[in-house]
């Protein structure tokens, strides 16, 4: 589609200074100085780059000002379109260059106009990719006045705003959440009503495990009616429950998964290594599952408990035990990568309360963690809409209206 007439194409050569940045022979270290940014601060998702904690001065090197746009020029950074705007004035490595806006171009409208369009594809990628003055100059953009770029850059700063405000209000969630996980799952905080003195159990003595698949991605599709629980889907989950009945999941044929038992509400399934600590002890329960079934896959251990002593919705909640992720940590410690395996899990004693003080702490949390969620898809929501509005705005597809400067 073409933009409007009253937009006019022109090269970015014309319309911005191009620096690159240096290498400086020494840094002066201090509270204070001109900050010297490295290219993977520009990674942080934040629109503007600030200095970081620690400022450099290199007053030998020449200051780039306040307001230019910086990109990676070197290197894998490029196809990850990194693309941040200066506070401040600053200085900058090698792999970075600043793109500062003349009198015709508003640097806020370039910033998003980069983060829209990306700039892999002009980049010479026949060894170390890298962007240039020759690549940067001859790009075409298609150009509205500087009051409707300073319109169009209003409207997408209410669509960064809604999704930093989201994003605020998840972190805040999540530290809440934590808090009171802790609380409750420790016994530092009892429930009303609760009373009942907590109970050391031996996880060992109240589990049976059931038979898992090795399946690897290429084996799996979308059609077939078996769902396959993956070890990389329970790492990258942010709830603890998994309804196989209703979300999406890869799938695996019937006869790819041989003996595997298939899984039943209240299994809790661990990814069994974690090439950090974080990643110990991550599990998911299954809250839901289809006719068809589901069974556990490639580096996961599925654990049936016995209801009587671990309750349906809190087993989830095992890994946000301090006791439990120590042992599983102190049993793992030593190994390439942080291995949980079913003795280690068996071997576990856990002080915990009766079943129903269980569910009613279950409650709670699943609460927190369904507010969570909503505002996961708010979220999503809003980077969606963002992203269409860049689609229409930054090409002329839509316009917005410009109030006559009289």
């Amino acid at each position: 589609m073409t933009a409007p007439d009253a937009w006019k194409v022109r090269r970015l050569g014309e319309l911005v200074k191009l620096t690159s940045g240096q290498s400086p022979t020494g840094f002066s270290f201090g509270p204070t100085g001109t900050p010297y940014f490295k290219v993977d601060q520009l990674g942080k998702s934040a629109k503007y780059l600030d200095r970081d904690q620690t400022p450099y001065t290199a007053d030998e090197l020449p200051e780039v000002p306040a307001g230019s746009v910086l990109i990676a020029k070197r290197g894998g950074a490029i196809a990850l379109n990194r693309v941040r705007l200066l506070t401040e004035p600053g200085f900058m490595d090698t792999n970075v260059m600043a793109l500062t806006a003349g009198t015709e171009l508003d640097s806020e409208f370039l910033y998003y106009w980069l983060s829209y369009r990306g700039l892999w594809d002009i980049a010479d990628v026949t060894s170390v990719p890298q962007i240039n003055n020759k690549h940067i100059n001859p790009l075409e953009i298609r150009l509205p006045s500087l009051d409707e770029q300073r319109v169009i850059v209003g409207a997408l700063k209410s669509a960064d705003d809604l999704v930093a405000s989201l994003e605020g209000l998840i972190a805040k969630k999540r530290d809440v959440k934590q808090g009171m996980t802790q609380e409750l799952l420790t016994g530092r905080t009892r429930l009303r009503g609760f009373d009942a003195e907590w109970r050391e159990v031996l996880l060992g003595e109240h589990v049976s495990y059931i038979r898992t698949v090795a399946l690897s991605r290429d084996q799996l599709d979308l059609e077939s009616p078996l769902r396959y629980l993956h070890y990389g889907d329970i790492h990258t989950r942010s709830n603890v429950r998994l309804d196989a009945a209703a979300e999406s999941m890869p799938r695996a044929r019937a006869r790819l998964a041989g003996r595997a038992g298939r899984l039943l509400p209240g299994d809790l399934v661990f990814a069994d290594a974690s090439e950090d600590p974080a990643g110990v002890g991550k599990s998911l329960e299954i809250s839901a599952v289809p006719p068809e079934g589901v069974v556990a896959g490639l580096h996961t251990i599925a654990a049936r408990f016995d209801k009587r002593v671990l309750a349906d919705g809190f087993k989830g909640y095992l890994q946000f035990i301090p006791a439990f992720r120590e042992s599983l940590l102190r049993l793992a410690a030593g190994t390439k990568v942080l291995a949980t395996t079913r003795s280690y899990i068996s071997s576990v004693r856990l002080l915990i309360p009766d079943v129903e003080e269980q569910r009613a702490i279950a409650a709670i949390l699943a609460d927190v963690d369904a507010e969570i969620t909503a505002l996961e898809r708010r979220l999503m929501s809003a980077r969606s809409i963002k992203t269409g509005m860049m689609q229409d705005l930054l090409t002329g597809r839509t316009r917005l209206h410009v109030e006559a400067v009289s």
